[in-house]
């Protein structure tokens, strides 16, 4: 019975998909609450997955010219009021500071939500000529917003995040790096973290306050439900004119700077969770995973087993240039219980090397994604994991991707799209008007708002799903985390 017992733990995640992910978060030793409401602690489980996004995130910055930069965390509360958009869009999740000390402030000093307006202020101080364009920033921090409701990962009232602030001479530049970066999220999405993502354009009602254009990637989770997984902005030279960052340029004018902003947070752990765990567990991709392979030995009390398994351990570790990242559990759980545990932990690959495997000169591979198991001559571990390895991560990727498919549908009136938002859970396509009476009817009648119009354009019918004018976009709309 205790083999079983970590497995039951989990409620099902066709019984309560939301208490499923908690278990899993809570399980899998992923987060802890604490006395902070609405924050948590990020355990080293978790915190792992979350530094390899950062390096590779971080890679793929700095190879379009990206360079990391810290501001501070503290935005006076004039420099906010600044950017009339900007502010009311974050006016009620913004936590202030009053006093320091004992001393009340002269002037009230926000915690950030988010650095628009300090990259302003330092702009403004560095740009002076077309010389010093383009400034291609980004910073790893944390940001605060003062949530009503929070979950782990998904929101909590402080998370991880990078945001990336530029600034160009042109209006072109800026379009083009704010989609250059969506097209880098969209790779790391599929390339790193095994899904498949929608690239498109945010609605006016749904874009970032006081951009000019709001690029996104939509994500599809296993419920049924969309995730916002990473957003691109390009906010014109709307901040720079309230924040007076000018330039002169070759031809000795004076002009303001077109300005972009990108980001992706923690909440990408969640998306992880959600779109590959199952009622056993986590199920990591192995470019995420801090443990790829993890090596079981059984009856490890027997003689030669346990140097047997370290052996293994050690040839891995130096096959594929370094790169596998492998343990043995060598702790006196019992093999069942190990089993259950890397499992629940979604380690893709356990090797189970036991005495008759030593005898026979092989061992057993189990997957992670597949529940397969394979049996390989010991002469063939180094080149089968390494292969192994990367087959997971595309089929991981292929069956996120059949899911997501799978659960797109098509509405060509609003009574097909209300049947399908009454029985079914996915994204819908569906023509739009371009009014955003229509969002917010569709909003308050179904609790669905547009995910994005994607770049790729179909012409489903030639009206608007929801009031029958002519339609001017091919929108996904969803229910959304």
């Amino acid at each position: 019975m205790a083999d079983k017992k970590l497995v039951e733990a989990i409620t099902s995640m066709e019984e309560d998909f939301a208490q499923w992910y908690t278990d899993i978060v809570k399980k899998a030793e992923l987060i802890d609450y604490t006395s902070v409401k609405g924050c948590m602690v990020i355990r080293p489980a978790g915190y792992a997955i979350w530094e390899l996004i950062q390096a590779d995130l971080d890679r793929r910055f700095k190879e379009t010219g990206v360079k990391n930069v810290y501001l501070p965390m503290f935005i006076p509360e004039s420099l906010l009021n600044k950017e009339k958009d900007h502010v009311e869009g974050f006016a009620p999740e913004v936590a202030w500071v009053t006093h320091g000390g004992l001393e009340p402030l002269q002037e009230r000093l926000c915690v950030r939500p988010t650095s628009e307006t300090l990259f302003c202020d330092y702009y403004k101080n560095v740009v002076h000529s077309y010389r010093d364009l383009p400034q291609v920033c980004n910073q790893w921090c944390s940001v605060v917003r003062w949530e009503k409701e929070t979950r782990p990962f998904l929101r909590s009232r402080e998370f991880l995040w990078q945001e990336g602030h530029t600034a160009h001479a042109t209006a072109e530049e800026a379009e083009e790096r704010t989609r250059q970066m969506l097209n880098v999220y969209a790779d790391f999405l599929e390339q790193t973290l095994a899904i498949p993502a929608i690239k498109g354009r945010k609605t006016d009602k749904e874009k970032f306050a006081g951009a000019v254009a709001t690029y996104t990637v939509e994500a599809l989770m296993h419920d049924g439900k969309a995730l916002q997984s990473g957003t691109s902005h390009n906010f014109g030279d709307g901040f720079a004119q309230a924040f007076g960052v000018q330039f002169t340029d070759k031809d000795n004018t004076l002009k303001y700077v077109h300005q972009t902003s990108w980001g992706m947070t923690t909440r990408l752990i969640g998306a992880v969770i959600m779109v590959h765990g199952d009622d056993s567990g986590l199920k990591l991709p192995p470019a995420v995973a801090p443990t790829q392979v993890m090596i079981i030995p059984i009856q490890q009390k027997k003689e030669g087993v346990l140097d047997k398994a370290y052996e293994m351990r050690d040839r891995l570790a130096k096959a594929a240039g370094g790169t596998i990242r492998v343990q043995v559990d060598d702790s006196d759980k019992s093999p069942g219980w190990k089993f259950s545990e890397q499992e629940m932990r979604g380690i893709p690959m356990r090797i189970e090397i036991g005495p008759k495997d030593m005898e026979a000169g092989k061992c057993v591979i189990a997957r992670r994604d597949t529940g397969e198991k394979i049996e390989v001559n010991d002469a063939n571990l180094e080149p089968t994991v390494e292969k192994l390895l990367v087959t997971i991560q595309d089929d991981m990727l292929e069956a996120a991707r059949k899911h997501r498919d799978a659960h797109t549908y098509v509405a060509h009136d609003y009574d097909e799209f209300k049947q399908i938002f009454g029985e079914k859970a996915g994204f819908v396509k569906a023509m739009w008007c371009g009014d955003v009476e229509c969002e917010n009817r569709i909003k308050e009648d179904l609790s669905v708002t547009s995910r994005c119009m994607p770049f790729e354009q179909e012409q489903i019918s030639d009206k608007c799903v929801c009031c029958g004018k002519p339609a001017k976009h091919m929108v996904y709309w969803g229910r959304a985390y």
